[in-house]
């Protein structure tokens, strides 16, 4: 299709010699597009992946949700989202996405379901651990999290297609308990010393930081924070099992 419609172009400014050359690179583009998809394949990569504003304002919506769980809206909860964001995205645009928030979204009904479909068929899913971590966060800022907002982060991690073992994970980073370090692990205290190794450097391997290079600041620091406990929670079992 190209050939023909560069070779006519070629020949309306510069005659045969423009003729030959439009044909030639159309003839270049028609090849590629049939061996690549073309231009589709890029526009439908594009459309499989998520834009960083969307990603922002979807990320927000979640926080929105889990700050109202508990029937009240927490001001340390809404100034620890406010100085992530800053610190992930800068103030200008931080600003501009509470700004796009509050007059687009806020007022709307908003489906956890529907974010979290979203972004689970556009984003990897040590990104979506890491938003899960930061919910967690988000509920924790009030130094509690409540049964509410409990039930509203596992509906969410649902809708994020994360397992089980990974929620009880994260979760225990902000419950203390005897058997908090082993559910971190995601093993059983009844673990054997070579299955606490083997979880260890299971668990070191998902949450390194390094897999979320390609992110923001703030959210290689989440991963840094979780990194941080898998290994405070295999050195606990270390000290008490005197591996």
């Amino acid at each position: 299709m190209f050939k023909w419609i560069l070779a006519f172009a070629g020949y309306m400014f510069f005659r045969y010699p423009g003729a030959v050359l439009g044909f030639i690179l159309g003839t270049v583009i028609d090849n590629w597009n049939r061996s690549s998809g073309g231009f589709n394949s890029v526009f439908k990569t594009e459309s499989n992946s998520v834009s960083p504003g969307d990603f922002e304002l979807n990320l927000l919506s979640l926080a929105s949700l889990v700050i109202k769980a508990d029937g009240q809206v927490s001001q340390s909860e809404m100034d620890y989202v406010r100085t992530y964001f800053v610190r992930a995205y800068g103030k200008e645009r931080a600003n501009a996405t509470f700004r796009t928030f509050n007059e687009v979204i806020k007022n709307r009904e908003i489906s956890a379901q529907r974010i979290g479909v979203y972004l689970q068929q556009r984003t990897k899913y040590e990104v979506r651990l890491q938003i899960l971590h930061f919910l967690f966060n988000i509920a924790n800022a009030d130094g509690n999290v409540s049964n509410s907002e409990l039930s509203q982060l596992q509906s969410i991690a649902g809708f994020l297609a994360l397992n089980t073992r990974d929620f009880e994970s994260i979760k225990a980073m902000f419950f203390k308990s005897a058997d908090n370090a082993y559910k971190i692990l995601e093993i059983e205290k009844s673990a054997t010393d070579a299955e606490v190794k083997k979880a260890f450097r299971t668990m070191a391997k998902k949450y390194h930081p390094d897999k979320l290079q390609h992110m923001d600041e703030a959210y290689r620091n989440g991963a840094e924070e979780k990194f941080r406990m898998v290994q405070e929670a295999y050195e606990s079992i270390q000290k008490e099992r005197g591996i």
